[in-house]
């Protein structure tokens, strides 16, 4: 194969949908994951196929990097490898600093030496919201909070990439995901609500809702299914756009109405108790993705509901 394409965090609950597709279009898959969150199940069919290769590296780890880079030579890299989690990034930054810009840049010096065509980054469109007011929604442009280390580090590395794409002659596309849901995801992280309750409701368990004393019903989010997260990363691998691009549904969701969502779906009825704030949590957030509709024709085709049903299906 011609195309080859390098997939950083490839064992885990998004990357391993984006490996999935990239077969399917063709491309010999070069996957790296340090399964700290990443799990081998996830991609074991797909090392079944001869197009596709695992490594266990850590990308704070050069000269394995280095090695891959050498062997293969990969033209497009798409970087989901992270450490996701704003309540951890509060607790430990320097893990965060190391894994979210340390671990980037060693990639970018990589490509000065193993030059590239397209550097997919992908970045939070959650956690680098601006203060959301009345019927707002956040657009590309706008200036994020940053209330959290995760948040201050997600931003730095959209810079990085835009100075080192000029730097190396590389096209690029930042993708700034809402939450993300569906299968295979594990309850941890920013986006690991959808899971954490559907575990409980499966348990028959009483769940939890953190939020701010102002906002009963739970702070707001932006919930976009796998698949349509999917479909976003294979039309920028085709047409790169050398910008930021928000990726989400543009509703706003409070957290306890995606509780009574996934009672409903799941025919149950449970109770819920809500306490403090999560440190770092930043309190709405809803994005406008019109200019992903404008640069790459993207469109979600998945509502909430859709695609709880969807998981329901999958989890049968």
């Amino acid at each position: 194969m011609s195309k080859t394409v390098l997939v950083t965090g490839g064992a885990g609950f998004i990357g391993s949908h984006i490996c999935e597709m990239y077969l399917k279009e063709g491309y010999e898959t070069i996957c790296i994951d340090n399964l700290v969150s990443g799990k081998r199940e996830n991609i074991s069919i797909l090392e079944e196929n001869s197009h596709f290769t695992f490594y266990k590296v850590d990308i704070r780890n050069y000269d394995e990097l280095e090695e891959i880079f050498k062997k293969h030579q990969p033209k497009i890299i798409n970087h989901h490898a992270a450490q996701k989690s704003v309540a951890y990034s509060v607790e430990n930054p320097i893990y965060d600093l190391e894994n979210n810009l340390f671990g980037l840049v060693n990639l970018l010096n990589l490509v000065k030496k193993y030059p590239i065509k397209n550097f997919i980054y992908v970045s939070s469109g959650g956690a680098l919201s601006k203060e959301i007011l009345g019927n707002e929604k956040s657009t590309e442009i706008d200036t994020p909070q940053l209330v959290s280390p995760y948040a201050i580090t997600k931003f730095a590395g959209e810079k990085y990439l835009s100075i080192y794409s000029k730097e190396y002659n590389f096209n690029y596309t930042v993708l700034r995901y809402a939450n993300v849901f569906g299968p295979r995801q594990i309850p941890d992280g920013e986006c690991g609500v959808i899971p954490i309750f559907i575990n409980n409701v499966l348990d028959d368990k009483g769940s939890i809702l953190m939020t701010y004393p102002d906002m009963p019903r739970g702070c707001t989010r932006d919930y976009v299914y796998i698949s349509d997260v999917v479909e976003a990363n294979k039309l920028c691998t085709e047409k790169p756009v050398n910008t930021v691009i928000n990726i989400g549904s543009g509703i706003e969701f409070e957290i306890l109405g995606i509780y009574e969502d996934i009672l409903e779906v799941f025919s149950k009825d449970l109770p819920i108790k809500i306490t403090g704030p999560r440190s770092g949590d930043v309190k709405r957030s809803v994005l406008d993705c019109t200019l992903a509709k404008e640069k790459l024709g993207w469109e979600p085709q998945y509502t909430l509901k859709e695609g709880l049903k969807k998981l329901q299906d999958y989890l049968r």
